[in-house]
């Protein structure tokens, strides 16, 4: 199935997006946010990125020892088969050097130095792989929620599950992906298995194409408001958002009842 994917914010929010980075450039963060969530849950967006480097094993481990409900992360497949936790294509961004992830070997990327917080290149992150996360995340006892960067194809979603089911956390997974197909194989492999489509934009189809796939929702928080909330949730469907870093707005998401909160920096 040939599938658009919605990872492109409207242009509407660029703005507002642009403000944003520009402040948290200015204005690192110091310490975690603490806000009403209400009945929300909080999900640590790439372990707590805002303060540790993303991503990484230090990342997910500050995390696990708050309060947060569960830690996000990305997974891709490496040249020689194996699935490693990094949200970007290529490592330039985070690492020391700028390989393309899915055209290179594990061992050569493993031993890639990441950049801390600081941007100075360390020897203490690596690349962590999709076992290491998975056995962190079991450690604190949080829920692991995965991204399936770009398309796999179904022989490797069911490797993927196959490593979790191994280390006894599939039931503790949600498998979440702005590629629909990605999504729709995870169902076809565990009809039961929780899983969430990512989106930018709520489409005008959205709500059907989630009841036909038996989907949650995981989309752009400011795409949000009360009016639908309410609506998907009359139709049975869960709505987590990201990336919300401003304590005004995850409380006036909480206050519209939404289910899940996805964060570099609020607990």
């Amino acid at each position: 199935m040939k599938q658009v994917r919605n990872d492109k914010i409207a242009f509407k929010h660029y703005i507002k997006e642009a403000a944003k980075f520009i402040r948290r450039y200015n204005r690192p963060y110091k310490k975690s946010i603490a806000f009403d969530r209400k009945d929300a849950l909080v999900i640590a967006h790439r372990g707590l990125s805002g303060l540790e480097k993303e991503n990484t094993l230090t990342a997910f481990a500050l995390a696990g020892g708050k309060g947060y409900y569960g830690i996000e992360t990305d997974v891709h497949k490496t040249a020689d088969g194996k699935y490693v936790i990094i949200h970007d294509d290529t490592t330039g961004r985070v690492a020391e050097f700028d390989f393309v992830v899915e055209q290179t070997d594990f061992d050569t990327l493993r031993n890639l130095r990441l950049k801390d917080k600081n941007g100075r290149v360390t020897n203490n992150l690596r690349i962590p792989t999709l076992a290491e996360y998975i056995e962190t995340c079991k450690q604190y006892d949080k829920i692991a929620v995965l991204e399936l960067k770009n398309h796999f194809e179904e022989a490797d979603i069911s490797e993927i599950a196959k490593i979790i089911e191994g280390l006894g956390y599939l039931d503790k997974t949600v498998f979440i992906s702005f590629d629909l197909p990605n999504l729709i194989s995870v169902k076809k492999l565990y009809p039961n298995q929780s899983a969430q489509y990512l989106t930018c934009i709520y489409e005008q189809d959205l709500i059907e194409k989630l009841k036909k796939y038996r989907l949650d929702l995981d989309i752009y928080y400011r795409e949000l408001n009360k009016s639908r909330i309410d609506l998907l949730h009359q139709n049975g469907i869960k709505v987590n958002c990201w990336t919300v870093d401003s304590k005004r707005a995850a409380e006036r998401l909480a206050a519209w009842g939404v289910d899940f909160i996805t964060t570099n920096i609020l607990e």
